[in-house]
């Protein structure tokens, strides 16, 4: 579900008391000199890392929607984002790679990046996140067609559990001429497996 609704700023007294008892739960003193910030330090963090849920996407695109006879692929590719886990709270990161087909309308190009930061700015699961964006584009365009595709790596799966380094996970979200048309889907795929400057 979209969320469009500007909430109010966390709490960080509250996380900055939850994070003093998990030092003292792990074994730590959270009154040692190199921890007596560190409560302070983690929620304001927390705030900046899920201030997605707190962003609104009419304010993020801001009325850079415009009217234009335009019918042909537009691709914003090797978008950085940084993100959360919600399974472990351990970061995942890498690239989004965006195409639309407009059906008179078009979005500011430095607005794609902004949507895809407001969903990476949560707690989330990459294949959700590429949804996301991809079904944001489509309400808010209407276009003949949007396509996203995700590629990143996973602190949980590196650090943790298998602890495979080099493993990347891919995810993608398709709606329109991408999903129906195996042509479109190819270009595009192939648009964004290249460097092109």
């Amino acid at each position: 579900m979209l969320n469009t609704k500007e909430n109010s700023s966390i709490n960080r007294d509250v996380i900055e008391a939850q994070v003093k008892l998990l030092l003292e739960e792990i074994g730590e003193d959270p009154n040692r000199e190199g921890l007596l910030r560190t409560p302070h330090r983690v929620a304001k963090a927390y705030e900046f890392l899920t201030q997605g849920y707190h962003q609104d996407i009419n304010k993020v695109l801001n009325g850079a929607i415009f009217e234009e006879k335009y019918d042909e692929m537009v691709v914003v590719k090797d978008i950085d984002f940084f993100s959360m886990c919600e399974h472990h709270l351990l970061p995942f990161y890498g690239k989004v790679h965006v195409a639309y087909i407009p059906k008179g309308k078009i979005v500011g190009l430095s607005k794609i990046p902004r949507i895809v930061e407001v969903f990476a700015r949560r707690l989330q699961v990459q294949e959700r996140m590429t949804q996301e964006i991809a079904d944001t584009i489509r309400d808010f365009l209407d276009p003949k067609g949007v396509a996203v595709v995700s590629e990143a790596r996973h602190m949980c799966m590196m650090m943790r559990g298998v602890e495979k380094q080099n493993s990347a996970a891919t995810a993608s979200a398709m709606h329109g001429l991408f999903k129906e048309d195996a042509r479109t889907r190819a270009e595009f795929l192939n648009l964004i497996s290249h460097t092109h400057y």
